[in-house]
């Protein structure tokens, strides 16, 4: 066979072969175009892809399968970088919650209530305190016992005698009344020991300060009504630490007590008297610096009717004794607070180591107001004992209580036996 029947036999074959191929590439081609254009079933695989994408999309993205839905994956099987990052929200409800801690037993020692007093009792209180008369002992006391101690007294005797109790602020008009008697007594029984006129002496310095006189503070309701205590005085007697004592004394006897701040005058006064009464419970009734003294007693009044308590005690400023627009308005003071009722009690503090001066002070404040009973405050100090009994016969107003010291419960109702025997010391 030749070379050119060889190369037509197979361009025929080459032909035939085309013949029966391309229309069946062409029908198949077909079919893939129409299967993807009505969204039919593709055996076809996914197409890969490219290079870019694979650059841009995020790992998570790719590990995660489109098919299961995020709320069924467990927590626990999430990839770190899929959790959701903390809000602020939670921040701000940490700082409601209070924080989970031991509830103390016990509460903490700035939240806890201050814990009230318990005033020393008053009965016998004088009798406690006697060593604080130890000053006057030696000025007042002592003295008088040495010259008492003399185997004989002469007229000169005698009137050493006087000049010692007027040196102790007794006063000239009791001073002569008392050793007038004790001589007629001594003459009488003749030769007296030490001891004897020792005995006398102590029973007329009793007598000159009226044992029977009424004492007590009138500090018990009538009826719906509080008792009503007004305190006065002059600048630095200390009015308003002696007020804050008897409120002490007050619920020491059982007594409840509402405290008017009526001192407005001095920015301080209303601060401390809250001091003292907040260390016993009591409360008070204080108006803006500068208000009217007399609205403010009449509205601590009103308050203690509401709260039904025993007794009202009124702190007025201090004042001297010759300015007659001060004195006026504690006239007023007393009318205002009237109005509810009678003032029970009107306690003029002195200062004890003023001696006689305080004699033209309390002369002054009973013309004003009618006052039923004397402080007498600092007896502890340099004062002079004689000045109670000054006081008493001059006057003619009871010594109600004498303070002994700086302590909250050194203010003793006076008890005129106790005080003269601590005076000779015995």
């Amino acid at each position: 066979m030749s070379f050119s029947e060889i190369w037509f036999i197979l361009l025929a074959a080459l032909l035939v072969a085309a013949a029966f191929v391309v229309p069946t590439l062409t029908r198949r081609r077909g079919r893939d175009q129409t299967d993807e254009t009505t969204g039919g079933t593709t055996t076809t695989l996914p197409e890969a892809p490219t290079k870019t994408s694979e650059a841009t999309a995020p790992p998570q993205t790719r590990a995660r399968p489109e098919a299961v839905p995020p709320e069924t994956v467990p927590p626990e099987t999430l990839p770190p970088e899929t959790e959701a990052p903390p809000t602020e929200a939670p921040a701000a409800e940490a700082e409601v919650v209070a924080p989970v801690e031991p509830v103390p037993t016990e509460p903490a020692p700035v939240a806890a209530p201050p814990e009230l007093e318990r005033p020393a009792p008053t009965a016998g209180r004088l009798v406690r305190l006697r060593a604080r008369l130890a000053r006057s002992q030696n000025a007042f006391g002592r003295g008088l016992l040495a010259l008492l101690s003399r185997d004989k007294l002469e007229d000169e005797d005698w009137e050493e005698i006087e000049d010692t109790l007027i040196t102790a602020d007794v006063g000239l008009e009791a001073t002569q009344a008392i050793v007038e008697r004790l001589r007629e007594r001594a003459r009488v029984m003749g030769a007296a020991s030490a001891t004897e006129l020792r005995a006398m002496l102590a029973d007329e310095l009793v007598q000159a300060l009226e044992p029977d006189a009424d004492r007590t503070l009138k500090a018990t309701p009538t009826g719906d009504t509080p008792a009503v205590i007004l305190v006065v005085g002059v600048n630095g007697s200390g009015k308003t630490t002696t007020c804050g004592k008897i409120a002490r004394v007050l619920v020491a006897d059982g007594r409840s007590v509402v405290l008017g701040a009526a001192d407005t005058f001095r920015a301080a006064a209303a601060d401390q008297l809250a001091t003292w009464a907040g260390r016993v419970g009591a409360e008070v009734v204080r108006g803006a610096e500068g208000a009217d003294p007399a609205s403010v007693a009449f509205d601590a009044v009103k308050r203690g009717i509401e709260s039904r308590v025993d007794a009202v005690l009124i702190d007025t400023a201090g004042r001297l004794q010759n300015k007659v627009g001060l004195m006026d308005e504690l006239g007023k003071v007393k009318r205002v607070v009237e109005k509810h009722g009678p003032v029970d009690e009107t306690l003029l503090v002195l200062d004890a180591t003023t001696g006689q001066n305080g004699l033209e002070q309390a002369r002054v404040f009973t013309e004003v107001v009618n006052v039923t009973g004397v402080v007498l405050t600092k007896l502890d100090g340099t004062a002079k004992g004689g000045i109670v009994i000054a006081v008493q016969r001059k006057l003619g107003i009871p010594v109600k209580l004498v303070g002994l010291g700086e302590g909250p419960d050194d203010l003793a109702p006076f008890e005129p036996k106790a005080f003269v025997d601590a005076l000779l010391g015995d």
